[in-house]
């Protein structure tokens, strides 16, 4: 943590205290296991599915097209793990930038004020060994958990691109 003493950024606004307080949100500490971030989407994903499926059964086509709206509930239901991901990764993302930043910029007031403190070399490097030793593999697993769930929303938009059902 920063010296209290010479440091003229709110306790916290200090992007030390700003990681602490994200790592323990019980959302936020998700994705800091990649195998357990990827059952809770797994369970959010399949909840999401089956609200789907409800919703569309109630289509007068659904008879018709059952394997179509099928499908379409099972890339459309992709969208709930997507957001959650998205808002996880731009979290994480702002609280590695704040920690490798050479600047913390901050506000005293409720209006923005526009104060800006250099940091110091040694809170600087320990700053950025949090950032590279704990939060980078949590943006790696996040960005792996993207591109998996883009590829298959992508899978998705192909198949219902070229072909009629």
């Amino acid at each position: 943590m920063m010296n209290p003493s010479n440091c003229p950024v709110p306790k916290n606004q200090q992007p030390t205290n700003e990681f602490i307080e994200l790592s323990k949100s019980k959302i936020f500490s998700w994705p800091k296991s990649k195998i357990s971030f990827l059952f809770i989407l797994l369970k959010f994903w399949l909840g999401t599915f089956i609200f789907f499926i409800i919703i569309s059964s109630g289509s007068v086509y659904f008879e018709t097209a059952t394997l179509k709206y099928i499908l379409i509930s099972f890339f459309g239901s992709l969208s709930l793990p997507l957001l959650l991901s998205i808002r996880l990764y731009l979290g994480w993302n702002h609280i590695f930038k704040r920690l490798t930043s050479e600047k913390v910029e901050y506000e005293e007031s409720g209006w923005y004020d526009g104060q800006i403190w250099i940091k110091p070399v040694d809170l600087k490097e320990k700053e950025s060994l949090i950032a590279n030793l704990e939060v980078k593999p949590i943006l790696k697993n996040l960005i792996q958990t993207l591109s998996l769930i883009i590829i298959f929303a992508l899978i998705g938009i192909l198949l219902f691109q070229y072909n009629h059902f």
